[in-house]
């Protein structure tokens, strides 16, 4: 990693995020040069460190690819790309082998085989971990960074927050950032938004605070298209101990036997055969009306884990210790939490976004991986895979050039949003666009949203979007629950709409809204 000058990074890629999905794109961009860019320092701040389960490949002996794209296509409910799920799962092996490659050592049995755990939907015991129990994520970006400090072609701008992206003529011509608090112009023909997911906009999530659809918004702004914005995973098993973020009780947990009981000790997934480790949309409905009619849940491992809990899932060990709670005595307390973007921005199998010289990669993209409902554990391998496909399709354009000075790009009006607008936000999504959500609570949230989405609050553009997408999706289908279209339609069909379109609808809410109110439009 070195630091140029920064009039010297014109013309070079640049990645917008450091999480698992960039940091790989940088590597296997290397040695040609690439710029990245993150909030904050190195591996803060981003979901991929908070990754506890692992990462899902079929490399055991009983596994298969075949096996593997079945279970997602199932847990999917219908709105998968199955080209793009075989494509991914098919490229499980080489993306194992180039994280070994970039220093991360997966956890091995005595006869050197990978250690994998069994997760709810998986029909094998398929997610590879390492660093030992619950510390897959940490224990992989360690080595990632420590790869990327080391390679002299990647230069990390730290504490560096994009506010937008430049384009002419309907092209990525580059971005505009603050840096030191500073204006900072790159002008760059080549972006790639690994910016991450949106589990900050509620205020319940198992993410970071500043996972708030940054690379959504930008992308939207730009002119980008979004896929299936209204599937948004929330994680059944957020550990309930009043701390915001929440922490995560992985789904390993109810890999290995420990079960999800309410306040006497009974079963909350009834309707499912599958039980606990039944697809993830349907274990967090069941928790979320047991908990929403005044019971509590709780995950308990006391007799399947118990004393092996400091070892097996060392992090939540602390963490309930922290609170109070010994999990080898004491069941967990636990309730859904905002988790994963199953949509985001439209990409393609090289990761090219619908706006020329934009790309995305992880979780800010929309590949046709998850559809409806994301596999669990598939997260980390699409993000390996989506960033050496970006880095690929780079490398195999022709060298650009520093360019000529762009005519002015007005950065005096470019600032950092409104850390108050953006709790404005969270308290929207948190009351309208849940784990339930009807057509009303959907138009209040477009109507409220849409003054601050105007101004370019880039919380308030990401809501906006997965709102309008949540509003136009008229049934039930994986993570969308709606209480006014309970039922799934025949035939599965993926959302697409653009800012306009949902700045559009919107609008046409405030007006329905003000009607309804007796208000005259």
């Amino acid at each position: 990693m070195t630091r140029l000058a920064l009039g010297d990074l014109n013309g070079l890629p640049v990645i917008v995020g450091t999480g698992l999905a960039g940091l790989a794109c940088a590597l296997a961009l290397a040695p040609q040069p690439v710029v990245v860019v993150t909030k904050a320092v190195l591996g803060a701040g981003c979901s991929s460190v908070w990754a506890q389960g692992g990462i899902a490949a079929p490399l055991g002996v009983d596994d298969t690819v075949a096996l593997h794209v079945a279970d997602t296509l199932a847990a999917g409910d219908g709105l998968c790309v199955p080209e793009a799920v075989e494509r991914i799962i098919a490229a499980a092996p080489e993306a194992i082998a180039a994280l070994e490659e970039w220093g991360v050592q997966f956890d091995r049995e005595a006869d050197g085989t990978y250690c994998a755990s069994l997760e709810a939907a998986h029909s094998r015991r398929r997610v590879l971990h390492a660093g030992g129990g619950d510390t897959a994520g940490k224990t992989i970006m360690e080595a990632l960074i420590a790869r990327v400090r080391a390679t002299p072609s990647i230069h990390v701008l730290e504490d560096t927050e994009v506010v937008r992206l430049i384009t002419r003529d309907g092209v990525i011509r580059g971005l505009v950032a603050r840096i030191d608090g500073k204006p900072l112009v790159i002008q760059t023909g080549r972006v790639v938004l690994a910016t991450g997911g949106i589990g900050g906009l509620w205020p319940y999530s198992t993410n970071p605070s500043g996972a708030i659809g940054q690379g959504l918004a930008l992308a939207a702004v730009a002119g980008a298209r979004v896929v299936d914005a209204e599937f948004v995973q929330f994680h059944p098993t957020a550990v309930d101990i009043g701390r915001d973020p929440m922490p995560l009780a992985s789904e390993a947990l109810r890999g290995e036997g420990a079960r999800l009981v309410d306040e006497n000790g009974g079963p909350i997934v009834r309707d499912d055969v599958r039980g606990d480790l039944a697809p993830r949309d349907v274990v967090a409905r069941a928790v979320w009306l047991h908990c929403a009619a005044g019971g509590r849940a709780f995950l308990d491992g006391r007799k399947t884990i118990g004393a092996a809990f400091p070892q097996r899932f060392p992090t939540l060990y602390g963490v309930c210790i922290d609170a109070g709670i010994d999990p080898v005595t004491d069941p967990i307390p636990v309730r859904p939490g905002a988790h994963y973007h199953m949509g985001g921005i439209a990409s393609d199998a090289a990761g090219r976004s619908n706006v020329a010289g934009l790309w995305v990669c992880g979780e800010a993209a929309a590949t046709g991986l998850h559809g409806a409902n994301r596999l669990a554990s598939n997260s980390l391998l699409e993000a390996v895979v989506t960033g050496r496909a970006v880095a690929a399709d780079l490398a195999a354009l022709a060298p650009v050039g520093n360019r000529p000075a762009l005519m002015s790009v007005g950065t005096g009006d470019d600032h950092v949003d409104d850390a108050t607008v953006t709790q404005r936000v969270r308290k929207i999504m948190g009351r309208h666009v849940g784990i339930l959500r009807s057509g009303e609570g959907l138009a209040q949230a477009l109507a409220l949203l849409k003054p601050d989405a105007e101004t370019g609050h880039k919380a308030a553009i990401a809501a906006l979007l997965i709102t309008a997408a949540s509003y136009l999706r008229t049934e039930s289908r994986g993570a969308q629950s709606r209480t006014d279209y309970p039922e799934r339609t025949e035939k599965a069909e993926r959302t697409s709409l653009t800012l306009a379109d949902a700045l559009d609808l919107a609008g046409r809410c405030v007006v329905n809204t003000r009607i309804a109110a007796g208000v005259r439009p």
